[in-house]
């Protein structure tokens, strides 16, 4: 990957670790390997659906029978240059597929069809936050490859076996600038990245499935010195494993440096339940893999008016629709950054907000709907309230039928028996009580019960509190507060 350093010594954003001989800077960049949402592979015409019984989805030209030839699925490409797009990326209208030649069990031509010296993506960004602040994080590339299949060693203690339903699934590495100076951005790259691949439907960023890994590069210096010799983790395929990775490497390549030793530039594999990385083999170089042109595969070249077309027709993306929110729906940054994460979650709150109050809906959403989904392991897609029902507790709150307390309980019917919510606050008797005439009375009784406590109110009004909640609660929580608020203030001469 690139090393030139694109942000300068130190920064704003800059996490700097301390030492036994000072303070030292980590750099950071990644390839983030990301599986093509497509229903075939890269060059055959084989499923890429995910399990299935081992060498099921296996084509003659993923096996690397003699005589095969690979023939490029447009799919693949277009899917690639919408990521592209999406990343604010220059778009090449003519790339180069390239044989990189290595030996493995698990690769059966003896080489991967990959692009290098000239890819189908150049150079983009993307904008990340991190405790407040926005940075921006140079993308070097995005090329397309072939996956290779996958060994299997635990099945049988003399023999490992070989599954090649993954051979020759189309794959997009995106390669960041090494731009990044913390674990937590690298994290909140890789969280940003993997939202806009969704948003897009150009993968569906399935670490669980391996649909999207990572290889970490990792280097430490003292700030404002030159670049460190890196060392790359390999294959991380979990958010909180990327940061825990990145943190035990960099005190590893400090503690090191600070004995008096030196770094060797190798490929390393992170244990994460020994918290550790340890050595996998010396890092290769470019000319180690003996790229050149596959004789196999004429010159890619696109139309620019095919790329426009793509362009013309992409989903709005999580920063654009992010704005929007803030502006058309008057939430805060980081109310909307929390909808805006993940597309099911911006749709389904749109769903709620539209026509209403957008403040009172992504309150319901967020601290509600999403503090339930969480407790319970569940996803937007299976939340047992829906949007329209959500959306009829909200105008139930504005239009003052029923109260706070009186929604949560309402929200809490809707979760576990379902129904409409009109209905279910008409049968149930759950309207709030407007009537003056019977909250006045109410506040007369708790009043008269509390003599002393009313005398010390008038002098501290913070008290108040403490008796709109005895009326509430002789209420049933029925009780209009603000109305209440205001009835006490009256009796108890409180401006």
């Amino acid at each position: 990957m690139a090393r030139a350093d694109t942000t300068g010594a130190k920064t704003k954003t800059s996490k700097l670790i301390p030492g036994a001989t000072g303070d030292w800077e980590v750099i950071i960049g990644l390839e983030v390997h990301a599986q093509v949402a497509s229903r075939s592979k890269l060059f055959s015409g084989s499923s890429t659906a995910f399990g299935g019984e081992p060498n099921s989805h296996v084509s003659l030209v993923d096996a690397a029978m003699p005589g095969m030839l690979p023939v490029i699925n447009e799919e693949c490409v277009a899917q690639a240059v919408r990521t592209g797009l999406g990343l604010k990326a220059d778009i090449k209208l003519r790339s180069i597929f390239d044989r990189k030649n290595y030996f493995y069990p698990d690769l059966p031509q003896g080489y991967q069809i990959s692009q290098y010296k000239h890819p189908v993506v150049g150079e983009g960004q993307i904008e990340i936050d991190v405790d407040g602040e926005t940075k921006t994080v140079g993308i070097e590339r995005l090329h397309l490859e072939q996956d290779a299949g996958k060994s299997i060693h635990d099945q049988h203690p003399d023999y490992s076996y070989v599954d090649l339903n993954r051979s020759g699934v189309a794959l997009m590495e995106i390669v960041s600038k090494p731009d990044m100076r913390s674990a937590k951005e690298a994290q909140a790259y890789v969280t940003k990245l993997r939202t806009i691949l969704r948003y897009l439907g150009t993968s569906d960023g399935d670490m669980e499935k391996g649909n999207l890994r990572a290889d970490v590069n990792v280097s430490v210096r003292k700030p404002g010195e030159a670049l460190g010799t890196r060392c790359e983790i390999k294959n991380v395929n979990s958010i909180r494993f990327i940061g825990q990775a990145i943190e035990v490497e960099a005190r590893r390549q400090i503690d090191i440096i600070e004995d008096g030793g030196k770094i060797d530039q190798e490929t390393r594999l992170f244990d994460p339940g020994k918290g550790e990385t340890r050595s996998m083999r010396s890092k290769e170089e470019a000319h180690d893999y003996r790229y050149f042109p596959d004789p196999d595969l004429l010159p890619l070249e696109l139309e620019q008016a095919w790329v426009d077309d793509l362009a013309k027709h992409l989903p709005e993306l999580p920063d654009e629709k992010r704005a929007r929110f803030i502006a058309e729906y008057g939430l805060s940054p980081y109310d909307a950054s929390v909808l805006v994460a993940e597309r099911e979650s911006a749709d389904y709150f749109e769903a709620v907000a539209r026509g209403r109050d957008g403040k009172i809906a992504a309150n319901w959403v967020i601290n509600e709907l999403f503090g339930r989904l969480n407790k319970e392991g569940r996803d937007i897609e299976h939340a047992p309230v829906s949007a329209k029902q959500l959306g009829g507790l909200v105008d139930l709150i504005s239009s003052g039928v029923i109260s706070g307390k009186i929604a949560k309980d309402l929200f809490e019917i809707l979760w576990t028996e379902g129904g409409d919510p009109s209905e279910i606050v008409e049968t149930r008797g759950m309207k709030q009580v407007t009537d003056t005439g019977a909250i006045e009375k109410a506040v007369d009784e708790i009043l008269a019960a509390n003599p002393d406590k009313a005398e010390q109110a008038k002098l501290k009004p913070n008290l108040l509190g403490w008796f709109v909640g005895q009326v509430m609660k002789s209420s049933g929580g029925k009780a209009n507060p603000a109305a209440v608020n205001a009835i006490l203030k009256k009796k108890l001469g409180i401006e």
